[in-house]
Parts: C-alpha cells; sequence; structure tokens
C-alpha cells in the first residue's frame, strides 16, 4: 500500500506542483470540478446551448477585465467600466437609433468615445496625482448621470436598432461563440504584449516598484496613462457587445459590473498590490464567475449569493496580497544583519 501511494504521489506531485504555481491551471481544474458536481444535480448544466449562453455573457466580463487587469498590475484601480460600458452601449445605440450612420461607424464612433473616458481618467491621475480610487469613482457617477442625461428618460428598444443587429450574439464560427472569439483574440493579443514588448515590461515594473521604475528611465506616469486609456477602449468593447447581446439598452444597463470585473481579475491572480498577474488569468476568471452565476441559476440558488462571492473575493485576495507582502518584509529583516 505505501509502494502504491508512493507511486500515485510521484505521478501527481509534478501537476499539483504546476497547479499550485498557475493561478491560470488552478481556476480551470476547478472549473472542471464545479462541471462535474453541478452536472449532477443539473444535467443541462453542460448543454451546448446553455454552455453557449454563459460564455457569450462571460466574454463581455472578460474583456473588460483584460482592461482592468492591465490599470491593477501598475497597482491601480479603475472603478468606471461599468458606466463607461453603459454609456458607450446607449451611445451607439441612440446613434443608430437616429439612422443617421452606418453601424461600423456608430462603433468606431463609441470606441473612440471610450478611449477618451479612458484617457479624461488617466490624465487627471497622473497630472493631478490622485489616488484612482477618487478618480475613477467620480467618474463612475459622471459617466453615468452622462448617460441619463443622453438617455433623458427613454430606452434603446430592438425596434430602434437595424434589422439584425443583435444576430452577432448568437452567430458561431466552427461552433464556438462570436463573442468568444473576440475575448479569446482580445486576451491573446493583451497578453502578447504584456510579455514580448517593452511597454509590457514596463507595465510590471511600474506596478512592482514605481520608485525603482523611474530610476531605470521608465516614464511610470505615462505607463499608468496609456493603460486607463487602454482599459477604457476595452470597456468600450464591452459596452459594444453588450449592446448587441441584449438589445434593449437603458440608462441603468451594465449597473453593478464593476464589482464582477473587478472580481475576475483578482480570482484571476491579478495582485491588488501590482506588477503581477496575466490578463489570462482575468479572462478565465470571468469564465469562472460566469459558470458559478449559471450554477446558482440552475440549483434554484439565491442570486444574492453572487454579491456575497464578488466580495468575498476581493477581500480574500486583498488579504492574501498584505500577508504576502507582510512575510516577504519579514523574510527581508530576517537576511539584513
Amino acid at each position: 500500500m505505501s509502494v502504491s501511494w508512493a507511486v500515485h504521489r510521484t505521478r501527481l506531485g509534478p501537476i499539483l506542483g504546476a497547479l499550485g504555481r498557475s493561478r491560470e491551471l488552478t481556476l480551470t481544474g476547478v472549473m472542471v470540478v464545479l462541471a462535474v458536481l453541478v452536472t449532477v444535480r443539473a444535467p443541462n448544466f453542460l448543454a451546448p446551448d446553455n454552455l453557449n449562453q454563459v460564455t457569450v455573457l462571460a466574454a463581455i466580463i472578460a474583456i473588460a477585465a483584460v482592461g482592468e487587469a492591465l490599470v491593477v498590475i501598475t497597482r491601480e484601480v479603475d472603478l468606471s467600466v461599468e458606466s463607461t460600458m453603459g454609456l458607450i452601449a446607449f451611445v451607439v445605440g441612440a446613434v443608430l437609433r437616429e439612422h443617421s450612420t452606418s453601424v461600423p461607424e456608430a462603433w468606431a464612433m463609441g470606441l473612440g468615445l471610450a478611449l477618451v473616458l479612458g484617457m479624461v481618467n488617466g490624465a487627471i491621475i497622473t497630472i493631478f496625482r490622485v489616488p484612482s480610487i477618487v478618480v475613477t469613482l467620480g467618474t463612475l457617477n459622471v459617466y453615468r448621470g452622462l448617460v441619463f442625461f443622453v438617455a433623458n428618460g427613454t430606452q434603446i428598444s430592438l425596434s430602434d436598432l437595424p434589422a439584425g443587429y443583435t444576430n452577432p450574439a448568437t452567430q458561431t464560427i466552427f461552433g464556438v461563440p462570436l463573442f468568444v472569439i473576440v475575448a479569446v483574440l482580445t486576451t491573446t493579443l493583451a497578453a502578447v504584449a504584456l510579455h514580448s514588448t517593452r511597454f509590457g515590461r514596463q507595465l510590471y515594473a511600474v506596478g512592482s516598484d514605481r520608485e525603482a521604475a523611474t530610476v531605470m528611465g521608465i516614464h511610470s506616469r505615462w505607463v499608468i496613462f496609456v493603460a486607463f486609456s487602454l482599459c477604457g477602449l476595452l470597456a468600450g468593447v464591452a459596452g459594444v457587445l453588450w449592446g448587441v447581446e441584449f438589445g434593449t439598452i437603458y440608462a441603468t444597463s451594465a449597473s453593478g459590473v464593476v464589482l464582477q470585473v473587478v472580481a475576475a481579475v483578482v480570482v484571476g491572480g491579478v495582485a491588488i498590490s501590482g506588477g503581477s498577474g496575466t490578463v489570462v488569468g482575468a479572462a478565465i476568471g470571468a469564465l469562472f464567475l460566469g459558470l458559478i452565476n449559471n450554477a446558482l441559476l440552475l440549483l434554484n440558488l439565491p442570486q444574492e449569493l453572487l454579491q456575497v462571492i464578488y466580495g468575498a473575493v476581493i477581500l480574500i485576495a486583498v488579504a492574501t496580497d498584505a500577508f504576502v507582502r507582510l512575510r516577504a518584509r519579514g523574510t527581508r529583516q530576517a537576511v539584513v544583519p
């Protein structure tokens, strides 16, 4: 028995070690276990139609989470992503309702506006050196107020939009939802940029030690400005997809999404303290939370648990980062004579 256990332990050792070192692999393993457990009680959990619906919604959050991850890696945070998504979704719908432009032009206009909103965040934070949590908490409300101003008590109905506008939400390529492909491409491009470009290395350097990065000649404020600009742009992409997915757009659309986006980022392994994590992990985190959401629905559990889960994930991530920093500080003090 002991020999058999030793053999199994030898075989499992590398696998468990890899899981422990990679948040992406860990989340994937947890999702597999979750799928098995939920399927026992709700067999339709793994039904193609259900999985398509889950992954399409998760893809929208994943794109926003990739942008948020860029900001969090620099040891900042953007709380205005949900208002940016809602504003872009409504503005694009309002433009199309007037039949004054084509769909691609309306999308381009929306993405341009989203980039400007991200640049506004970045400019205020870097020029006036105001904490990002304060700035984006303010723009969260400002941008949402702009949505209400533009809406003026109205909503965008499906009948206001061009025929077939929501078709991309159900389209697939070789069985894979189009939205998922967009999310995968976005995540891949961001991952390559982070690991294969000078800007990507600078992003991690600024998040790890801003003063050291400055000494190395890195323009930290410029890096942070670009991170917030890209976060705004990707929130705009998510906002466009949100409008395509739901068709009917309200002034309150995407409200509360920021909690899910930030939770996806931290559960995906991006440290709140900055300097570590991957956009791939953030995207997988969005899928993980989407599966939990769907599991609660199928198991007839209270949806209020989602808010508890999102909040708990963020608190655990913050506590873990604090513990790691304290432990690292204690180790350095022990080494120094």
